[in-house]
């Protein structure tokens, strides 16, 4: 049996273990998740069409994986204006396998596999651990990490950083904020310094390289 659903804006025609990527559903890996929004089923030559959607038909997935879709350049000039402008996005992303297609509003079998005891066990573990060790010290620890740049910023007058065609007041003081403020460490910025930004920050790894070119640029001067 097949069946047509909409999510996300989108139609995907689906059968029983489909593995599928969909616009970002908000659960956890394991879950298991319900969209109700099917246009169509059927087996072989006999199918159903809803108007639009069929009453009492749903399809239940189970949450494999959360991430990104790739990285989407959009890419805008201005002739004879030396305007530019490049924006990197990443599309957030669902991967689903399907489990059961219901009917007639039938109740899904299958169910998210229990993680109850693995947290309680969990929890116990940090809990003793809590007990063991100093009470102070480690949550000022974890404080400085949390707080801790991703960059050590370099002694001396800080660079105007909305100079670089992409960057502006919102995106200078972020950066600033990681220890970036010259234009000399932009200039610097390694492939794996690119991809821990693109990690930690709300920039992509495609506006880092272009930041970087034009750095090395101004850096020169």
């Amino acid at each position: 049996m097949f069946a047509v659903i909409k999510t996300g804006g989108k139609q995907y025609r689906v059968a029983a273990n489909d593995l599928l990527k969909i616009e970002k559903v908000e659960a956890n890996v394991g879950d298991m998740v319900e969209i109700g929004h099917v246009l169509a089923h059927g087996e072989g030559e006999n199918v159903t069409f809803g108007a639009p959607f069929v009453d009492g038909a749903v399809v239940t997935a189970e949450v494999v994986e959360q991430g990104k879709n790739r990285t989407v350049i959009a890419f805008k000039k201005r002739r004879r204006q030396n305007s530019r402008r490049k924006i990197g996005h990443r599309q957030l992303l669902t991967t689903v396998r399907i489990s059961e297609i219901l009917l007639g509003g039938a109740k899904p079998t299958k169910t998210a596999a229990a993680k109850a005891p693995k947290k309680v066990k969990a929890e116990a573990a940090t809990e003793v651990q809590a007990e063991a060790a100093p009470k102070k010290e480690p949550k000022a620890k974890a404080a400085e990490t949390a707080a801790a740049p991703l960059f050590k910023a370099p002694k001396g007058e800080p660079d105007d950083l909305t100079v670089i065609k992409g960057i502006g007041p919102v995106a200078a003081k972020d950066l600033n904020e990681q220890g970036i403020i010259t234009f000399a460490q932009l200039a610097k910025l390694t492939e794996k310094d690119v991809a821990k930004i693109d990690e930690h920050m709300p920039f992509s790894a495609d506006q880092i390289k272009d930041w970087r070119e034009q750095a090395k640029e101004l850096a020169a001067k």
